[in-house]
């Protein structure tokens, strides 16, 4: 028993040792034991180490004339591209040049847009480009000449001729020359007017003076509380020129008067030309400011609702309106404003209290002065001293 189990165990550990022969023979140059990962290298498969070669070329051996410098190239012939015609010179125009045209007739090439803002489906504008201009050019440039032109002309004026005095002194008497309702209604106009021109002119100038000063932050901010003043002051302003219009529009009326003034030189005039309660100049003031009033205001009114406008470059012509009026405004009331407080003597105090001295009346207003005289003498004559009415 003993002698079959031996036998057993021996017929069992040599089959693996021919079987690993029977294997080499077959493969001489394969390993004893096969590793389950790819070889790498010339004799096995996977990728080599060396580099990948670039072509399938042959190299040149060595010496030969191919591995010097390449021959250089031929140059490229480079020829001139004619300049095409221009646009108005050419004969015949496509189809799509013809539609452009015709579409731009009418100032604007527009889509179809389902959304109430039917401004949004305006694709092409070219007057755009010209409102820009103005905005950004005209405007800043002619309004900034006109500004410090008129501060220039009144400094010069000022250091030249000084302010105008009283020629005869002061009498001590005064004469009740603007009631209080009148001298209300006047500085709730200025008081509007100073701060919708402030504002007004930071929109145009506070990006290139203000903002580098103060930070961009802070103009933001600053300009967007201008904005809402300049919205709403709007309405003390137009109120106050409704105002105006019924108080003062009798006594500036044109009268002969006022020409007579006029051709004796208005206020370079050597001496006092007789005037009424207001003279030529303070008359075309008055109806600058009613005139340009009236025009800016019915243009900012529809610059803050541009539904009631039906397109775009009728929005571009009101804000050329409203610039172009609020420009001329302020050139004319910074001359209004020297002449009424340190340009002349006298006039200040008429808006301040309500009454002017009796010399400064006579000297520059002297047909109303003899109006307002002969009232109070009518007014303190006896009963049958006044003449009737037939009489």
């Amino acid at each position: 028993m003993t002698a079959r189990l031996m036998l057993l165990a021996l017929l069992l550990f040599a089959a693996p040792a021919g079987a690993q022969q029977d294997n080499q023979a077959q493969n001489p140059g394969a390993p004893a034991v096969q590793s389950v990962a790819p070889e790498v290298g010339p004799s096995g498969g996977g990728t080599g180490s060396g580099p990948i070669p670039d072509s399938t070329e042959r190299p040149p051996e060595t010496g030969d004339q191919r591995a010097t410098v390449p021959p250089p190239r031929p140059p490229v012939p480079t020829t001139e591209i004619p300049a095409g015609r221009p646009f108005t010179d050419r004969p015949n125009i496509d189809a799509g040049e013809l539609e452009l045209q015709r579409a731009l007739r009418g100032g604007v090439i527009e889509g179809q847009v389902t959304i109430p803002n039917q401004a949004a489906g305006i694709l092409i504008q070219p007057a755009g480009r010209d409102w820009r201009g103005f905005r950004t050019r005209t405007l800043t440039i002619a309004g900034a000449i006109l500004i410090l032109g008129m501060v220039v002309v009144l400094g010069v004026l000022h250091l030249w001729k000084g302010p105008r005095r009283i020629d005869a002194g002061r009498a001590g008497r005064r004469i009740p020359r603007y009631s209080l309702l009148e001298r209300c209604n006047h500085w709730m106009v200025a008081g509007s007017f100073v701060v919708l021109a402030l504002t007004g002119l930071n929109i145009t100038f506070g990006a290139y003076v203000l903002r580098p000063v103060i930070g961009p932050e802070a103009f933001t901010s600053l300009t967007w509380l201008g904005q809402a003043a300049h919205q709403y002051l709007s309405f003390a302003f137009v109120l106050g020129l409704l105002v105006m219009l019924a108080l003062w529009l009798r006594d500036n009326l044109p009268t002969r008067v006022d020409l007579a003034w006029l051709r004796a030189g208005g206020p370079l005039a050597k001496g006092h030309p007789p005037a009424g309660r207001f003279n030529a100049a303070q008359k075309g003031l008055y109806w600058l400011v009613m005139a340009g009033g009236v025009l800016a205001a019915i243009s900012g009114y529809l610059l803050m609702a541009p539904g009631l406008l039906d397109n775009v470059i009728s929005q571009q012509w009101a804000h050329v309106v409203h610039a172009v009026m609020a420009m001329v405004l302020v050139v004319a009331i910074l001359g209004h404003i020297y002449i009424g407080t340190i340009g002349t003597e006298g006039a200040f105090e008429a808006m301040a209290e309500g009454e002017v001295d009796w010399n400064y009346a006579r000297e520059h207003h002297s047909v109303w002065l003899e109006e307002q005289a002969a009232a109070a003498r009518r007014s303190v004559a006896p009963q049958e001293a006044r003449p009737a009415a037939g009489d």
